[in-house]
């Protein structure tokens, strides 16, 4: 008796599980539907990371390309990266910047 009744719990789980599993892709394809809209949605500018304000985001792509008249220091302040040189090894000091080089930004938040 005992293995009939843990047998009728093991296929009662096994429904419950097979019934979340068909919501969870039912819930799925929804939220797949809502990405591929063809709404027009305006989109943010990105703006400069300011300390305390989560929400904003750095004004800086993870690559980002040097522009004539930049410093690390310039560039660290305009993205958000102190490290700007430990995260990029071809980086020994200062005068190896130049226009043109990318370089990896990693803000810190």
């Amino acid at each position: 008796m005992g293995k009939s009744s843990s047998m009728a719990v093991a296929e009662k789980i096994s429904w419950y599980c097979a019934v979340f599993a068909a919501m969870m892709l039912l819930m799925n394809s929804f939220q797949v539907a809502e990405e591929g809209s063809t709404e027009i949605v305006e989109q943010q500018q990105p703006s400069m990371m300011i300390t305390g304000y989560p929400d904003r985001r750095p004004a800086c792509d993870e690559i980002y390309e040097v522009k004539e008249g930049e410093t690390l220091q310039t560039i660290s302040e305009k993205c958000g990266d102190p490290y700007i040189v430990e995260g990029n090894p071809h980086i020994h000091d200062h005068d190896d910047l130049f226009p043109g080089l990318l370089i990896r930004i990693t803000p810190s938040f």
